[in-house]
């Protein structure tokens, strides 16, 4: 029987997990493994993908996933998968020096520091764990946003507020160290190669049970790590509780209970990381394998290919008990770098077979289903969860509404609809045309001042046209992003940009794309420059790069005024048609890109789409906070040193002539003799004369300077009316719509993907966007 196959409400257990490779691996590590027990709890509104439980947390997956995973004795779900325990009394936790486990600080390690120099910590946690919000609690505002090496996946670095010897890395949110996603990746090659001092990992303690299978990998590195509750205020609101000093002699690591959000614990957390980082207290216990378990069956391998492996770990510089661990994954990069010879290799998977054979388990599910199995021994002696939740009875009773499957797109809808209006229509507006004042004025004065101490015209015009209204334009996104960033945190922080993607999933998985790809999309629609800059938020590179290609198309708000001018000029009678028609087409042909590059430029399946759905919470006012500081400063840092040196060319090309004396006449520019060669191309669109071309290329550094340019070229409206028919505005309307976006988005690109993605897709869009006008053209000729 099929996992497809169960009905909503009822219950089944796995008897095999199908597929191959690290996908395969990434199910397993979600928990999807034989004997464990999985309900049904809902469809998404398109009838794909579906929401499973499985002990106290939720999964989605799709169906062509599911159907990979066979299940048996269907049976209705139980009403409640919460334990019954009573709670104890408080327990004091242990300070430091404290004997816990088998250390005694004050005996072992009492004026021998090991590490006196800097101390780097490296953050890691599930999804939805409140990392961010940890990450902003130890750092503040000493902290900058970077990427990690070779990839477009952001790093977060800062030092502990009152500790500068400190280096903290908030490493991206993983599931596993398994090597599926870049995250994961990026995560895993951090720790073995950069080697941080110590590990402060994070876990949700209302979702202990899935977030302590990461903190297993974590323990078998070889590096100090304390583990960190987050959300424990949740968890003793609900009457439920976590053992703390028994979870400490299991698992032989300091546990610090922590509320992120509250500030709470937050200074316990700081001096037990910095103590065990100091002495390199490095965890006590590495193997949570049991001997007894199938006759030691998995237990016996792990120790057979370690003893057989040392030298080469090693050499390597991986820790011999997780570099046996990911030998039996059939983990590709491990095997690489331990160069075995072919004997060893031989010797390795017999012993595999052998634990296959004796575990009547293959590999991968052998290993998920010990880890999985201690960890439920472990919250059997160490948690308490009396109850169902507050925060679950809310989110079930939220999702009846925006994941039912009537309400669910007008919900999203609307949700959307009342962000960018609020973004672009009263807070972003209000604070867009505050900037845009004060720009203003800064540059009347500047100019006046210019003018009074008779600058010379070319410094003159250079300070004036091409800094600050050039930049200040620029420089008015502000506003902008940081609003729709604010709006955006919100979202994502309460839980409903999870639901987003669940919805969305199936529409946009037949073009190539996640679910999770229609925010970024949407963004587009207000401005191509937070919308790029949220791609980041992906899963998946692939994902990122088509998601990154297709924003342009999509009408942002700097392309209205071109809009608003050509359909009174043309078409004042059949406006709205024309409008809804721009934004129409846009999306139709961002959809066909994806369709025809999915298999051939990004080729490969969209990341399965398996991720927890977490509980609805009140957003952090600290982290949307810093949230909106990071993006503001991130769009100037990045953008800005492009965006100005790109100003200053177009200033210089639209007022200097090929013998650099300054023109009065713009015709006589080097931007209108560089316009008139290139115009013949623009000859079969309609077109083809040098103004209009002319403010096309002035396009490239806003969308917003086409009308303005065009106006100071023509002198006036009417003589832009006389200079071209309705059928050529039409096709220059759809040329603006479909070619490259400002200059601020591509340097954006550039900044998040490289000069050569930037590079191309200007070229790829102006393409687009040419043999698109053209065939609007001649059809328009066609039909009239």
């Amino acid at each position: 029987m099929k996992l497809t196959e169960l009905s909503i409400g009822q219950m089944a257990t796995i008897t095999s997990v199908g597929g191959e490779g690290a996908l395969r691996q990434h199910f397993l590590d979600m928990g999807l493994i034989p004997g464990v027990d999985v309900s049904l709890v809902k469809f998404a509104p398109m009838g794909d993908p579906m929401e499973l439980r499985i002990s106290t947390y939720t999964l989605t997956i799709r169906l062509a996933d599911a159907e990979k995973i066979e299940i048996k004795d269907p049976r209705p779900a139980k009403t409640s998968v919460y334990r019954q325990q009573k709670a104890e009394k408080d327990i004091p936790h242990p300070r430091l020096g404290e004997q816990y486990g088998t250390h005694d600080y004050k005996v072992e390690h009492k004026g021998h520091e090991v590490n006196k120099g800097k101390l780097t910590f490296a953050l890691v946690g599930n999804q939805n764990c409140g990392k961010t919000t940890l990450f902003n609690q130890l750092t503040g505002s000493n902290q900058h946003v970077g990427n990690f090496p070779g990839v477009t996946v952001e790093r977060k670095v800062g030092s502990i507020k009152g500790h500068p010897q400190t280096e903290v890395v908030d490493l991206p949110g993983i599931y596993s160290l398994s090597p599926y996603t870049n995250e994961e990746i990026v995560s895993r090659k951090f720790v073995l190669e950069q080697k941080p001092t110590a590990i402060i990992n994070i876990v949700d303690a209302t979702n202990i049970e899935r977030n302590l299978y990461l903190t297993m990998q974590l323990l078998e590195l070889d590096v100090p790590v304390i583990l960190a509750l987050n959300m424990m205020d949740e968890m003793t609101g609900n009457g439920g509780s976590i053992r703390i000093n028994e979870m400490e002699r299991w698992l032989q690591i300091p546990v610090v209970p922590i509320s992120a959000a509250k500030n709470q614990g937050i200074e316990e957390l700081i001096e037990h990381a910095i103590h065990i980082a100091r002495y390199d207290e490095k965890p006590a216990r590495k193997d949570f394998c049991d001997p007894n378990d199938h006759n030691g069956a998995v237990h016996r391998a792990i120790h057979g290919i370690m003893s057989l492996i040392e030298d080469h770990a090693e050499h390597a510089g991986i820790p011999v008990r997780f570099a046996a661990s990911k030998l039996i994954e059939n983990d590709k990069l491990v095997e690489e770098a331990l160069n075995l010879t072919e004997n060893e290799k031989e010797i390795v998977e017999k012993i595999i077979v052998q634990m296959e054979r004796e575990r009547g388990m293959d590999r991968e599910a052998a290993m998920a289903d010990m880890r999985f199995s201690f960890i439920d021994k472990l919250c059997q002696a160490t948690v308490v969860t009396p109850s169902e939740s507050k925060e679950h009875k809310r989110s079930t009773f939220l999702d009846r509404f925006f994941t039912g499957k009537w309400t669910a797109i007008p919900a999203f809808i609307g949700v959307m609809g009342l962000v960018f209006w609020l973004t672009f229509n009263v807070i972003g507006l209000f604070f867009q045309n505050l900037f845009a004042s004060g720009i203003d004025h800064l540059t009347q004065g500047i100019d006046y001042w210019l003018t009074v101490n008779h600058v010379s015209a070319p410094v003159h015009s250079l300070i004036v046209d091409a800094i600050c209204n050039g930049v200040g334009t620029v420089i008015s996104f502000i506003p902008i992003i940081v609003v729709l960033y604010f709006f955006l945190s919100l979202l994502e922080d309460s839980g409903y940009m999870a639901r987003v993607a669940f919805v969305m999933d199936k529409i946009l998985r037949n073009f190539g794309l996640s679910g999770r790809s229609i925010v970024p999309m949407l963004i587009g629609f207000g401005c191509s420059v937070p919308a790029i800059l949220s791609v980041r938020t992906l899963p998946s590179d692939r994902d990122r790069k088509i998601t990154q290609m297709l924003i342009p198309f999509m009408s942002c708000s700097a392309k209205m005024p071109i809009y608003a001018l050509f359909v009174h000029l043309f078409f004042p009678t059949y406006g709205a048609l024309v409008m809804i028609g721009l934004y129409v087409l846009g999306i139709v042909i961002a959809i066909l890109i994806a369709f025809f590059t999915k298999n051939h430029v990004f080729q490969g399946e969209a990341v399965p789409f398996v991720m927890e759905l977490p509980n609805y919470r009140m957003p952090g006012a600290k982290s949307v906070l810093m949230l909106m500081w990071d993006k503001a400063k991130d769009f100037l840092q990045r953008a800005f040193t492009v965006i100005f040196v790109g100003t200053i060319i177009v200033w210089f090309l639209q007022n200097f002539s090929f013998s650099l004396h300054m023109v009065n006449d713009s015709s006589q520019s080097i931007l209108a003799a560089v316009a008139g060669l290139i115009a013949p191309l623009f000859a079969p669109l309609g077109f083809g004369n040098w103004r209009m071309v002319t403010a096309l290329i002035s396009g490239f550094l806003a969308k917003e300077s086409v009308v303005s340019m065009l106006t100071v070229l023509y002198g006036s409206t009417q003589l832009i009316q006389q200079s071209i028919t309705g059928v050529a505005a039409l096709s220059f309307l759809v040329f603006c719509l479909l070619y490259t976006p400002c200059i601020a988005a591509i340097a954006t690109v550039k900044n998040e993907s490289g000069t050569k993605s930037a590079v191309g897709m200007v070229a790829f869009q102006c393409g687009v966007a040419w043999i698109v006008a053209w065939i609007v053209y001649h059809i328009c000729l066609l039909l009239i």
